[in-house]
């Protein structure tokens, strides 16, 4: 499980456009802290900070100890709006998460030991079904990432979420179904030669089958007669 980060915020009083564009003018963030008990509080946060945290690339799924004039409060970042122009965060919205509470996270999936797949030395593609999962997690257990180990994959082979050891009280949001994840496929070369195959087996299976009639047998029928050889002189 990853450590809980801390990150400072203040709370801000005024709402609206003025006041969320006068807060970016001194380098701070506009964002919203929402759920629990609690109402809705309206606090900024250092833009420098947040545009660090955000371009891990985790953000969305990171857990977060959010310090608001000394109270601190266990969230975790559910929106981050984008500038179009500058790519950049312009609000966060924080999801207050209190003991006990679960969260359904969308956790990316990485694939470890390629080298030591025997389908994939063979040639064999790794065919990946589903780069992220969507899990229901614990507040106090949201993995990080799920790791795939590829180790003894042959072509053919598949991993499926039943396959894959999750962290005590996190559950897929797909139940029912053991979905795949990925799979080791055979090269293309290979898909087109059996292609090619089977579309030649085909073929000489439905060709019209020609028989040679036996010498002196008589002509089908319907067929017109052989002509007469001419008469020797």
């Amino acid at each position: 499980m990853r450590e809980i980060q801390e990150m400072s915020a203040q709370a801000r009083t005024g709402t609206g456009k003025g006041p969320a564009y006068q807060a970016r003018l001194t380098g701070l963030v506009p964002a919203v802290v929402y759920g629990g008990d609690e109402a809705p509080q309206n606090v900024a946060v250092d833009f420098r900070i947040l545009e660090r945290s955000f371009q891990t690339g985790a953000f969305t799924t990171r857990l977060l100890t959010l310090v608001v004039d000394g109270k601190k409060t266990r969230v975790i970042p559910r929106e981050v709006q984008i500038d179009p122009v500058t790519d950049r965060p312009v609000h966060v919205d924080f999801m207050r998460l209190g003991e006990g509470a679960k969260v359904r996270l969308a956790i990316p999936v990485h694939f470890r030991n390629q080298g030591e797949s025997p389908g994939l030395k063979k040639g064999g593609v790794l065919n990946i079904v589903r780069h992220e999962i969507e899990l229901l997690c614990p507040a106090e257990s949201i993995p990080e990432e799920l790791i795939i180990d590829l180790t003894g994959l042959d072509i053919h082979d598949s991993v499926h979420i039943a396959d894959v050891k999750l962290p005590e009280g996190v559950k897929p949001v797909i139940r029912g179904r053991d979905f795949t994840i990925c799979s080791i496929v055979a090269p293309t070369s290979v898909i087109e030669e059996q292609k090619a195959a089977a579309a030649a087996a085909t073929a000489a299976a439905n060709a019209p089958v020609v028989e040679e009639a036996a010498e002196g047998a008589a002509p089908a029928a319907g067929a017109a007669p052989a002509a007469a050889a001419p008469a020797k002189k």
